[in-house]
C-alpha cells in the first residue's frame, strides 16, 4: 500500500484485535498523470475511458479533459490518509467475514489519528507502537516481538514479493517496492525526508525502554541513557510515561484542545 501511495510507514505493530501504524504523509503533486494511473489501476480496474487512455488509444479533446479530471481525483486520493486506511482495512474485513461466514462491519469504528508535530511526539509514538507486544506480555524483547516494525528493522524477514502475490497484484504491480521509512542521523532543513535519528540510537532507545517497563524489572533503569533522550532533553520519568501511555496522553490532550 505504501508503495502505491505518497505515504511512508515509520513504525507499526499488529496485535490480536487491532493494529497501530505511524505514517509520514507525502505529496503526489509531482507525479505525472501516467504515474497516477499506474498506481490507481493497480488497485482498481478503472472506467473504460481511462483504460482506453492507459492502453495508448487516441482520445478526443473532450475525452482527454474527462480523463485529466478523473486522474486529479485519484492524485488527491493517493496522498490521503483516509483512502490509505480504507484500502488497508477493507480487504481484511472481507477476508475475516468470509472466514466467519458473516456480513456487516468487521472493524469496531473508523480509524483514529493524531498528528505528531514535534520530534518528541514522533519518537514517543514510534516507541509506544514498537513496544506494544512487550507491554501486552506477548514478547520479552524487541527482536522477539512478532509483527512489529522494530523486529523488521532488526531481522528483516518480510517477503514483499509474497505479499504482492497474496493480494493478487502480481500482474499489475510494476512499481518499486517501498521499504519502511529510513533513518538519517543529520537533521536537514525542511522538508525532512526521513526519520531524524540514527537507526542505532533508536534501537538502543527501544531496547532501553523495554527493559525499564518490564513487569519483572520494576523500578529498574539501565545505567546508559540513550543519546536521543539527551539530545531532545527529555526527562527519563517523562519518557517512561510517554512510552507506556502515549495513546491515552495524546487523546486526552487532543480532547482538551478541541
Amino acid at each position: 500500500m505504501s508503495s502505491l501511495f505518497a505515504i511512508d510507514i515509520c513504525s507499526y505493530a499488529v496485535l490480536s484485535n487491532h493494529y497501530h501504524v505511524v505514517v509520514k504523509l507525502g505529496s503526489s503533486e509531482d507525479w505525472s498523470e501516467q504515474d497516477v494511473m499506474d498506481r490507481w489501476l493497480t488497485l482498481y480496474k478503472g472506467p473504460l475511458l481511462i483504460q482506453r487512455h492507459h492502453q495508448g488509444e487516441a482520445l478526443t479533446p473532450a475525452e482527454r479533459d474527462t480523463v485529466s479530471s478523473v486522474i486529479e481525483i485519484w492524485r488527491q486520493r493517493l496522498q490521503s490518509l483516509s483512502w490509505f486506511m480504507k484500502l488497508l482495512n477493507e480487504p481484511i474485513a472481507r477476508i475475516a467475514n468470509a472466514e466467519d461466514n458473516c456480513t456487516g462491519h468487521f472493524w469496531e469504528s473508523r480509524f483514529k489519528s493524531q498528528a505528531l508535530l514535534t520530534e518528541e511526539a514522533l519518537i514517543s509514538c514510534m516507541a509506544y507502537v514498537d513496544l506494544n507486544p512487550i507491554r501486552a506480555g506477548m514478547a520479552r524483547t524487541p527482536e522477539s516481538s512478532d509483527h512489529t516494525s522494530v523486529k523488521e528493522r532488526i531481522q528483516p524477514a518480510f517477503n514483499l514479493a509474497e505479499a504482492i502475490k497474496d493480494q493478487n497484484l502480481t500482474a499489475k504491480f510494476n512499481l518499486p517496492i517501498k521499504p519502511l521509512l529510513g533513518f538519517e542521523d543529520t537533521v536537514k532543513p525542511e522538508p525532512q525526508t526521513e526519520i531524524p535519528y540514527s537507526l542505532s540510537d533508536y534501537l538502543q532507545l527501544v531496547d532501553w525502554t523495554g527493559r525499564a517497563i518490564r513487569d519483572d524489572k520494576t523500578g529498574f533503569i539501565p545505567n546508559r541513557l540513550p543519546p536521543i533522550l539527551a539530545r531532545l532533553n527529555i526527562p527519563i520519568e517523562q519518557w517512561l510515561v510517554n512510552s507506556q501511555y502515549f495513546e491515552k496522553i495524546v487523546h486526552r490532550q487532543f480532547r482538551k484542545s478541541a
